[in-house]
């Protein structure tokens, strides 16, 4: 039960950086909409969205699903302020998985060092869900962070009613998660990159 408590809780702190980096490249891109609103702080309140990180955890588990996916309060973006929407929205829409890609890699690495033991298991559960989650929001699904990078290879047009899709995304991507499998081609996929990395 304390291992499942500890890999709860860097999950969240994991998913919390993934909104961070999204708010700190947007300000090096001149956007400072989330600097102002204060998303830019490790403090779990100001990330906590009711739906994706409360209520559907907590119906997945309840299915007993077997994997389950959350997401913090999405940080706020205003492409308009950007000094090159395209570059923009392109590195914004990376720095998120990026950053959890990089998360996930030291946490693998930690494991090639350590002995076996709770303490091994918990790094490695840990680099699993890092990369689980970078693979999982780089699914080219509006509102997924993989949209956003698809976007800007879009013309205008068919740019703009890709995006409409946006409030429908969540619906289709829960859909897509069930009829698919994709919760365990992620973790097959996981599990080929970061073994490896962890000298298992």
């Amino acid at each position: 039960m304390v291992e499942q408590i500890i890999i709860l809780v860097i999950f969240f702190f994991s998913v919390i950086i993934h909104e961070i980096s999204h708010g700190y490249i947007a300000l090096l891109n001149g956007d400072d909409t989330a600097k102002i609103m204060g998303r830019l702080t490790l403090n779990p309140i100001s990330h906590i969205d009711p739906f994706g990180t409360i209520i559907f955890p907590l119906f997945l588990f309840l299915i007993h699903s077997p994997f389950i996916i959350g997401m913090a309060k999405p940080v706020p973006i205003n492409p308009f302020n950007f000094r090159d929407q395209d570059k923009g929205m392109l590195t914004v829409g990376l720095a998120g998985p990026l950053s959890n890609i990089l998360l996930g890699t030291i946490f693998a690495l930690l494991v090639r060092f350590l002995p076996a033991g709770p303490g091994r298991d918990i790094f490695l559960f840990s680099a699993y869900i890092n990369y689980i989650l970078a693979f999982f929001n780089l699914i080219p699904i509006p509102p997924l962070d993989g949209s956003r990078v698809l976007a800007v290879f879009l013309p205008y047009n068919i740019r703009i009613r890709y995006e409409s899709i946006e409030r429908f995304g969540i619906f289709i991507v829960i859909i897509i998660l069930f009829l698919f499998n994709i919760g365990n081609l992620l973790f097959t996929f996981t599990q080929a990159i970061v073994n490896p990395i962890a000298g298992l």
